[in-house]
């Protein structure tokens, strides 16, 4: 049942601050009903905070996903999942086995058959409210409080609705937030007497108490939540976005009050949100989502006049698009073709086009049919938004549109606006945010006279505003102010600007020719400003006089609300007058960065809101001293948590106030003079960094405290204190080039310094040969430590000389260290596996990877892994003779790497054992004979990867059937792996197979692919091959993506083969010098992507070749063709035309 309070409930759980400190890492994605395992994986990258994900690729995805989690405990919460498929759970749920024990995966479902796919513990079914407390939340939401005690008329009404709603929370949420500003008793009891309540809920979809909230909803509300409609399930949404489209659509009316639209607009969107309509975002606390059951509601209520046509319905005919639609929108993706818009020619009197959620922002394709036919039909636009696509330059018949209000074409690749631009009296708001290749706007810009809202953030190429600017006094968002020099626009223009509100960032100073002009710009006149950023060019000449910019900015004073303030590349020598505490009572954020003249800093410490102090290359600065907290002032620094220094270079000395009592975050990198100590009483630090800094500056870590987090690196030497030093609190450490930490190395551990100690990395330790031996014991010092990685350690010869790895290590990498042989010289009485009976110790060492360590002979000298580990990556180590005896104690592998071990002439025995043992890689082992005389593969094998290894023998003819759950097998340069093809065939569950080797070739196509009905992905490389054709080729429909490489003596394609392959998505034809054409009856009509590379003799396409599907063409080393293609693409209505990605190179 939606509305019930599943998600609320996972919330509570996801962001309660026990369990935030017993997880780590934390995500937190929504699936819905349109499982797709890519964007779902995606989504929680995202939300681990590893940035957007450029792959497509699920088998990377996950990789980087696996990684991500890699020996840790996390949490991770599926909201909304209905798929009840086990094969697609199976797979997304594979990374989430790298992590540690306790990791928690929650679902929320309303789908009881889910739980039952899962697998997981006993499904926890949340029954409805009971009345007490359904009463509890109603009256919360109506009147603040916990009953009807000050409401008392109002009680035996309310008590009849709270039961109407059924015990269903975001009904009785809802409902209450609908009489929240109601305290009539006749307005109550119309919603109790409605008979909304009687019309059956399967009838409309709908619950009857959300219905009746929304026709309650005063008439302007109703409109602008009706618009909403067009935002997709789950979509997290900007409160500024969405007044921004209201405005835009006439939907937000100035009454007598004469209100400014953006404050009625959100003053709209708080009383939605208040009424639970909208709700806080669990990812993201300054974006918005509607639940659901709400975002139904609106879809219900906008009838025909919103559409969201979403990807499912690419190619649907005009019968199934309302001919009534006025606002359109649609999930964009990589690339947007023909089909997707062919339908909307006779829309004429659409109002909204708008692509969401891009997925490659900047890299999106468009077909060209939409800006060269679609839009100018489309005269009545009021939105239009082009945002993320790869598109250089916008029409001038844009400047028909004349009704536009709403223009974004931000994130584009355009290098200017056509003047028509300029026409559009109409426009509010024109983003142009991250436009990086523009480079002028119209000269005519002074006749938007109606803008409000002009974004220009992150356009680098703009070299200046244009003339006139001051003429749009109707500015209300103006990110950017470029200085420029002749006849742009001058600072005075500022001036005229007095509704400015938010955030300006004013750049290219230098080029003020009179600090005069900074009155005109009368920045203390603009209240509704919050945010000033002041900026000069890095590159101005060191030998101009710039004396003259103290007068400047001394002159550029801003309102005493300010709340943020950034100053870059100042030439003066001292800072304004005005950056003190009664200037600046409000400023929360200060940013000095590059101002390399400046010898001493302001009063900072009398900012009594300051939190967030950033200062960088001040480059004159030696010293810093009480002056910077305020002589003689109470409490300095009073609300400051974070503080951050870098590239001061300079800097020898820091006489600091001990004043930071609330500082959370210290940050001091590259100062290589600074000496002395920091401060010592820091009792609120969460997390110190010190980087790049000088071998006498003393760092109190003693007196930190607990749980602080340190990192340590890229120094010559750090002082710690005395070698006595207590890091027992500590759970994370970074070593790094750091001398002294050489010398204490060992104390640190015997004396038990690393306590709580979980992940240590150690790199740059020029000196180190060991990092414990035998002295330490069994480690009682190190019972926390699960990470361990060194790298850079020149002179390391092993990690433990004569005794063992800490026994709770779970990860240990080891990176570029040149020396290692061994990475664990045993003592005689140690094992690392511990397999003998009478040996106590345990090991849980789970991941090994090595690397680019070019003298490592061997493992461990006792020639055993232990038993637990899982995860095994050796790569670039070309003495390594051997990996351990044997495997057979091994059995929980599952994924064995070997890169680049030229040495390696076996693997070990026991292989055929590992029932875990899931993928093997194998790239350029020219040594190595793969499996001992008389092995087969591990029968659980899904993957398998060998790539140039010149002396492995017949693996596939020998025991390649046998792994009936193979599904990805490639083989490149193996001669003697692939002697003949296997009499058996390959096993029927691949998915993939890609076999570069014409030895084998041509017993693929006798065999007949078609037997493997799951292959999805083949590629296929001949070099000798005598093949004229494929004509013969029984290929699988299941196909998704083929690959054909280096066919010397192809000359035709089969016209049906290609034609029955009704899947396949994915063509590639590479160097197949004969090639002359390709079918006459066409391509596949399901092809998204062509790529045609060193095919000479094509020289063209036959008619009606390329189906309207194709989304991407890529001709590379084909002249003629390609010189055909760049004909046809400037011919408007041409196939090729309206492909939205071609990419034409005559060579290779």
């Amino acid at each position: 049942m939606g509305g019930i309070g599943k998600t609320t409930l996972a919330q509570f759980v996801y962001n309660d601050e026990e369990v935030k400190s017993s997880f780590e890492p934390r995500a937190w994605t929504c699936v819905s009903e349109d499982f797709d395992a890519i964007r779902v994986t995606k989504a929680i990258l995202k939300s681990l905070s590893h940035g957007s994900n450029d792959d497509n690729d699920l088998n990377l995805l996950q990789i980087k996903l696996s990684e991500a989690l890699k020996g840790k405990k996390f949490l991770v919460i599926l909201d909304d999942l209905w798929n009840e498929n086990y094969n697609d759970w199976r797979i997304l749920l594979a990374p989430f086995k790298a992590g540690a024990p306790g990791s928690v995966v929650i679902i929320t479902t309303r789908n009881r058959g889910v739980s039952n796919i899962t697998g997981t513990t006993q499904a926890y079914q949340l029954d409805l409210l009971s009345n007490d407390a359904a009463v509890s939340i109603f009256t919360q939401h109506a009147f603040g409080v916990e009953d009807f005690s000050s409401h008392a008329h109002l009680k035996d009404i309310g008590l009849e609705i709270v039961r109407k709603c059924k015990g269903l929370p975001l009904a009785v949420k809802t409902l209450g937030g609908l009489l929240r500003s109601e305290k009539n008793r006749d307005k109550w009891e119309e919603v109790l007497k409605s008979e909304i309540w009687d019309i059956p809920e399967k009838k409309s979809g709908i619950v009857p108490a959300l219905m009746l909230s929304y026709y309650h909803l005063p008439s302007h509300l109703k409109r602008c939540f009706a618009y909403c409609s067009i935002l997709p399930k789950d979509y997290e949404f900007e409160k500024k976005h969405v007044v921004l489209l209201w405005m835009a659509e006439g939907l937000i009316q100035q009454g007598k009050e004469e209100k400014e639209m953006e404050i009625l607009g959100e003053e709209y969107f708080l009383d939605l949100l208040a009424r639970s309509f909208f709700q806080q975002s669990n990812n993201n606390k300054s974006r918005f989502v509607m639940h659901d059951l709400i975002n139904d509601l609106a879809k219900s209520v906008a009838g025909n006049t919103c559409f969201r046509m979403e990807d499912r319905v690419e190619g649907s005919k005009q019968g199934s698009i309302f001919k009534k639609a006025r606002h359109m929108s649609y999930l964009g993706s990589y690339c947007d073709g023909f089909k997707k818009f062919e339908a909307f020619s006779e829309l004429t009197c659409l109002r909204t086009f708008l692509p969401l959620m891009l997925p490659f922002p900047g890299d999106c394709h468009l077909t060209s049919y939409v800006s060269r036919e679609l839009l100018p039909k489309l005269r009545c636009l009021r939105v239009l938004s082009l945002k993320g696509y790869f598109i250089t330059k916008i029409s001038n018949s844009i400047g028909d549109i004349m009704h536009l209000r709403y223009l974004d074409l931000s994130r584009t690749c355009i290098t200017s606006l056509p003047e028509s631009t300029t026409t559009l009296y109409n426009l509010q708001t024109l983003l142009l945010e991250q436009c990086l290749q523009l480079k002028k706007l119209p000269s005519t810009f002074g006749n938007l006279v109606n803008l409000r809202h002009l974004n220009i953030l992150g356009t680098i190429s703009l070299k200046a505003m244009p003339p006139h600017i001051g003429k749009l006094t109707c500015l209300r968002t103006l990110s950017d102010f470029i200085v420029g020099k002749d006849c742009c626009s001058g600072l005075k223009e500022l001036g005229s600007l007095s509704h400015l509100r938010g955030t300006l960032c004013i750049s290219k100073l230098e080029n003020v020719i009179e600090p005069e002009d900074a009155r005109g710009m009368n920045l203390s006149g603009k209240p509704n400003l919050d945010g000033l950023s002041l900026g000069w060019s890095e590159d101005i000449d060191d030998s101009k006089d710039r004396t003259s910019e103290k007068e400047f900015l001394n002159l550029l004073q801003p309102h005493k609300v300010l709340k943020e303030l950034t100053i870059r590349c100042y030439g003066g020598t001292d800072f304004p007058t005005w950056l003190n505490c009664p200037s600046l009572p409000n400023l929360v954020f200060l940013t000095i960065e590059n101002c390399k003249k400046c010898t001493s800093l302001p009063p900072l410490g009398k900012l009594p809101s300051l939190r967030v102090l950033s200062i960088a290359g001040m480059a004159s600065m030696k010293s810093m001293g009480p002056e910077v907290c305020g002589d003689g002032s109470s409490q300095p620094f009073r609300s400051l948590e974070t503080l951050n220094f870098k590239n001061m270079v300079e800097w020898e000395n820091w006489s600091p106030c001990e004043a930071f009592s609330n500082l959370r975050e210290l940050s001091i990198k590259n100062c290589p003079k600074l000496s002395g100590n920091i401060p010592n009483h820091l009792p609120s630090l969460e997390n110190v960094e010190i980087d790049g800094c000088c071998r006498n500056l003393v760092v109190s870590v003693a007196s930190f405290p607990d749980r602080c987090k340190i990192k340590f690196g890229g120094s010559e030497g750090v002082v710690c204190g005395r070698s006595e030093v207590d890091f027992s609190s500590l759970n994370l450490m970074h070593l790094s080039t750091i001398s002294e930490f050489e010398s204490q190395m060992k104390v640190l551990i015997t004396m038990g310094g690393l306590a709580n100690v979980q992940k240590l990395m150690v790199y740059g330790l020029k000196e180190l040969t060991h990092l414990w031996s035998n002295a330490v014991g069994s480690f009682p010092h190190l019972p926390s430590l699960r990470y361990l990685q060194v790298s850079d350690c020149p002179k390391l010869v092993s990690l433990v000389a004569k005794g063992q790895l800490p026994p709770t290590l779970k990860e240990l990498r080891i990176r570029d260290c040149k020396n290692i042989q061994i990475l664990v010289e045993e003592d005689d009485t140690a094992n690392s596996c511990g397999n003998s009976g009478d040996n106590t110790r345990s090991h849980d060492l789970q991941d090994l990877s090595i690397s680019d360590c070019p003298s490592l002979k061997s493992l461990i000298s006792s020639g055993e892994l232990p038993t637990t580990l899982q995860t095994l990556e050796i790569d670039s180590c070309p003495e390594l003779e051997s990996i351990a005896k044997e495997l057979h104690h091994n059995s929980l592998l599952k994924s064995l790497s070997i890169f680049e071990c030229r040495n390696l002439k076996s693997l070990p025995t026991g292989i055929h054992s590992l029932s875990h043992l899931s993928d093997i890689q194998i790239w350029n082992c020219p040594s190595l004979d793969f499996l001992p005389d008389g092995e087969l593969l591990p029968a659980n094998l899904t993957r398998l990867r060998v790539d140039s290894c010149e002396k492995m023998q017949a693996v596939v003819n020998r025991s390649i059937h046998t792994c009936t759950s193979l599904q990805v097998l490639r083989m490149t340069k193996c001669p003697r792996a692939l002697v003949c093809f296997p009499e058996e065939g390959f096993p029927t569950n691949l998915t993939s197979l890609s076999i570069y080797d014409s030895s084998i070739a041509q017993g693929l196509f006798e065999w007949g692919l078609h037997r493997i009905a799951s292959l999805r992905v083949l590629r296929i490389c001949d070099g000798t091959s005598h093949l004229v054709s494929f004509q013969e080729m029984n290929l699988p429909t299941s196909l998704t993506d083929l690959h054909i490489f280096d066919f010397p003596n192809l000359e035709y394609l089969s016209p049906e083969g290609f034609r029955n392959l009704t899947s396949l998505e994915y063509l590639c034809i590479s160097n197949c010098e004969k090639l002359a054409s390709l079918p006459k009856k066409g391509l596949p009509p399901s092809l998204r992507k062509l790529d045609i590379r060193d095919c000479k003799k094509l020289t063209s396409f036959p008619t009606n070749c390329l189906p309207p599907s194709l989304l991407v063409l890529r001709i590379e080393g084909c002249p003629d063709l390609g010189e055909w293609c760049k004909k046809e693409r400037g011919r408007e209505g041409s196939t090729i035309a309206r492909i939205p990605k071609v990419f034409l190179a005559s060579t290779t």
